[in-house]
């Protein structure tokens, strides 16, 4: 019993220090998974022992109060929220809230993942607003999030009213901040928390905050009977919720949602990490009551850690395809999001400098879907730690590197076997000319044993050619060399993606296809005609137009045409539509077609499509379970239509 005490004396010292640096300084050393795991272990210890200790953060919410801010009491204690992580967790919850109400519903909403705050109104007036602090006191920081564009001075409830909810920071605007500073943030919710307890207000607002609201902390004078009506009241006064709010009977119905929000997080221009589920009737409320932390009423989902900490082993600098030359953190292997993460990617040499990162250190990682782990800052230095220095010359052919801004390239294009490799690889990929059976150990021996240097270079290849190449049998060098005949007839949205021109993505090669129509206009076409293509910056209008006028690479064009490359011409855009020049923006899940299809529909009939809402925005389509797009063009009174009114429009 001894030794189990003196384990949750050390795990008590060990967690309020992770306290103090991430509710106080806004500084964690450690990722949320890694907190809750020591957390976690703590209350097992308690209930193993039936102790809890006088001093343990299982008795505490939130943090201190900062000094610097005013103290402010919160009309009512503030609770957290316990959490679950498994079908079966969930189902022994739900059951022991049945015991009570036998046919009980459930709401299910985003938990967001920022800062907790308290606004007060009264008389239909934003009074005051205060941060959770030890859940009973917080800080005073009612400049601060007046700053908020999303937070209502004036609301039409004209009595005394308080609201919770979480202080935001969008990833849209986390980018955008960090594309601007010399110090990075590393998180959205980090980001946040410094705005909103920074004792200037004037640099709270250079964050671009918003605040949504999920619940009423105290009212005057009205009652719920559940919680859509405390969701509808909370958007007639203006608040922003999220607008996500679902009802669901048993806990079949609840993890389909779990799995279906799981699904479609990272595409949430807000940062969440689980599900809110609670009982949905107010009713039983107070029967089933709290413990001294958590409602029982209500529970949080949390969905598996996107982020973790670990330790940054080494730097490897990688030549892509255009002789950038990038760096790869070499990681302390994690598992992070279902898959084992040792590599991360690190943009360049002035992106490690601002996260302050060195080989040694312990650092921030996240992982969102299939897109590639990014280190995202510095948890901890390590005491033997390392500078990553940036190379003079190339990794893969030894040639001088040279310096373009924070990047460095190779300009060996026709020397460097990186380089061939991954132009090669991008060619033959599913968007360009989707060459089957044409993988990455292919390219890199027909690259380097047959010496093929240019994407035209592969429709000259022979049986004899492959049969010389390791594992090739008859076989299969029949089927490689029937998939590059098949190839040859391509789209010319594809066509244009397969080149490889700097900064053109998919998007704007279909852009270029269908304002163009043809391969010689685009190649004919001014710097001005390029630029003027929805979308299209400077950047990579200068891109396009170089590369057309560059003789190496219109030899290259001309050797795969007469290779017998055949490019189909897109359909000609739909100039009378009733469309043509507004601008959309898709949200949600659509019934009758997909989003791509939406998009493609639109481009043919002379619109755009835009990524995010703005003032030029014309219309935003919405389907099932929208993102906070949705809200934005509420806010900015954008013309929201379904996919119905979309129909119309465009003559179904």
């Amino acid at each position: 019993m001894e030794n189990l005490i003196e384990k949750m004396k050390k795990l008590i010292q060990e967690i309020e220090i992770h306290n103090h640096n991430y509710y106080d300084l806004d500084s964690p050393t450690i990722s949320d998974a890694e907190y809750d795991k020591l957390y976690y272990s703590l209350v097992d210890l308690e209930k193993k022992t039936g102790v809890v200790l006088p001093n343990s953060p299982t008795l505490r919410v939130g943090g201190d109060v900062l000094e610097g801010f005013k103290k402010r009491k919160h009309p009512k204690m503030l609770y957290s929220l316990n959490k679950v992580k498994s079908a079966q967790e969930l189902k022994s919850w739900i059951e022991d809230i049945k015991k009570v109400s036998k046919d009980a519903k459930f709401s299910v909403e985003y938990k967001f993942d920022g800062l907790h705050l308290v606004i007060e109104y009264n008389n239909g007036e934003y009074v005051s607003a205060t941060t959770r602090g030890n859940g009973s006191v917080g800080e005073d920081v009612t400049e601060q999030v007046r700053t908020i564009r999303s937070v209502p001075l004036n609301i039409p409830f004209k009595k005394h009213l308080f609201v919770e909810g979480e202080g935001m920071m969008t990833n849209s605007a986390l980018k955008s901040f960090n594309l601007k500073t010399d110090e990075p943030l590393k998180n959205a919710r980090n980001a946040v928390a410094g705005a909103i307890r920074n004792l200037d207000p004037k640099e709270t607002a250079k964050r671009r905050l918003d605040f949504f609201c999920y619940g009423i902390l105290m009212i005057d004078d009205e009652k719920f009977e559940n919680q859509q009506q405390i969701h509808d009241f909370l958007q007639k006064n203006g608040f922003l919720t999220g607008d996500y709010f679902k009802i669901a009977s048993n806990e079949n119905e609840i993890f389909e949602e779990v799995k279906n929000v799981d699904k479609i997080k990272d595409k949430i221009d807000v940062l969440i990490d689980g599900l809110v589920i609670s009982l949905f009737s107010t009713k039983y409320r107070e029967e089933i009551g709290w413990t001294t932390k958590f409602p029982k009423w209500a529970i949080a989902y949390k969905f598996e850690a996107r982020e973790l900490s670990t330790t940054l082993k080494d730097v490897v600098w990688q030549v892509g395809r255009t002789g950038k030359v990038t760096p790869i953190a070499i990681l302390d292997p994690v598992e992070l999001a279902g898959a084992t993460v040792s590599r991360a990617t690190l943009n360049n040499i002035d992106d490690i400098r601002r996260k302050k990162v060195s080989i040694g250190s312990r650092v921030f990682v996240r992982r969102s879907n299939e897109v590639i782990p990014e280190v995202l800052g510095l948890a901890q230095e390590g005491e033997n730690a390392k500078a990553i220095d940036e190379p003079k010359f190339c990794p893969c052919c030894g040639s001088e590197l040279v310096k373009k801004g924070p990047l460095v390239f190779c300009l060996n294009h026709d020397g460097c076997v990186d380089q061939i490799e991954g132009r090669i690889t991008h060619f033959a990929s599913r968007d360009a000319f989707n060459i089957e059976g044409l993988n990455e150990k292919t390219i890199e021996e027909i690259v380097r044993t047959l010496k093929v240097k240019n994407p035209s270079d592969l429709f000259s290849l022979k049986d004899e050619d492959l049969l010389s190449l390791s594992k090739f049998k008859e076989k299969k060098a029949k089927n490689l060399l029937f998939s590059l005949q098949k190839s040859k007839i391509i789209d010319l949205k594809n066509f244009l993606y397969a080149l490889g021109i700097s900064e053109v993505g998919n998007k704007t090669a279909s852009d270029f296809a269908i304002t163009f129509g043809s391969l010689d206009a685009l190649k004919n076409a001014s710097y001005d005609e390029i630029l003027a293509v929805n979308d299209v910056g400077p950047i990579i209008a200068k891109n396009v137009y170089d590369y057309f006028h560059d003789d190496q690479n219109l030899k290259e064009i001309e050797n795969l045409l007469a290779n017998g490359v055949q490019i189909k011409n897109p359909e000609q855009r739909n100039l009378s539509s009733k469309i043509v020049g507004k601008t959309f923006v898709l949200t949600g899940t659509l019934e009758n077609m997909s989003r791509k299809e939406a998009s493609d529909i639109i481009i043919k009939n002379g619109a755009n499509v835009s990524n995010s809402v703005s003032k030029n925005t014309d219309f935003v389509l919405v389907g099932e379970n929208p993102g906070s797009k949705l809200d934005k063009a509420r806010a900015l009174g954008i013309k929201i239509i379904s996919e119905e009114e979309f129909n119309k429009m465009i003559g179904d």
